[in-house]
């Protein structure tokens, strides 16, 4: 991916939509109960809380219906088909943000300040899914769905939002940056995570 693609906010969220999808595609047979690094949450956690937050956004934009669930306590368990779960969600996400105009002074989001820029609540929508597409991935040893191209909006987006979110435990603490970090490893440690962990090091 070049950063020619990455151009609007819009085609931040159609990356992060599709990281998350690779990364669900590489899950094991058995492995929805993996760790991840996520303090606490499996595999399967992860997937219900990402596909949350997408209808979260949708329903913000669209005023239908959010989740059946709360995405910040689900259950770990998911009936039928993870895959299903997660392109439901993904769908309604998708078609909500086609309905936004671009030029709109602002719009709702489900996260504080509960409204922004068209450009940075689509960005903030693919933080999500960008970075929990990462978690999966790791949890399940496939490579990073995560370019520096990705990581670098989806860090700017991280640094309009994420702070409030701290106070309700949706974000560790940053993590001290290392000598070498690429922009990946930056954001990673921006939301408190270890850009090289591992399923050992839970």
């Amino acid at each position: 991916m070049s950063d020619s693609i990455i151009t609007s906010g819009w085609d931040v969220l159609d990356a992060s939509h599709e990281a998350l999808r690779q990364a669900v595609r590489g899950v094991p047979a058995g492995g929805w109960s993996l760790p991840t690094p996520c303090a606490g949450w499996s595999v399967a956690h992860v997937l219900q809380h990402a596909a949350g937050d997408q209808i979260g956004f949708a329903s913000a934009l669209t005023g239908e219906p959010g989740p059946d669930f709360n995405p910040f306590d689900p259950s770990g368990t998911i009936d039928g088909d993870p895959t299903a779960l997660l392109e439901a969600a993904l769908a309604r996400s998708a078609r909500a943000w086609a309905g936004v105009d671009r030029q709109a002074a602002e719009v709702p989001t489900p996260v504080p300040p509960h409204k922004m820029t068209p450009e940075s609540g689509a960005a903030a929508c693919a933080l999500d899914a960008g970075v929990h597409a990462w978690d999966i991935a790791m949890a399940s040893g496939g490579p990073s769905p995560l370019t520096p191209e990705l990581a670098r909006p989806l860090l700017k987006v991280a640094r309009e939002i994420v702070e409030p979110l701290r106070a309700w435990g949706a974000y560790a603490a940053e993590l001290e940056a290392r000598p070498g970090d690429d922009d990946v490893a930056t954001l990673l440690r921006y939301l408190g995570r270890d850009p090289h962990w591992t399923p050992a090091s839970a």
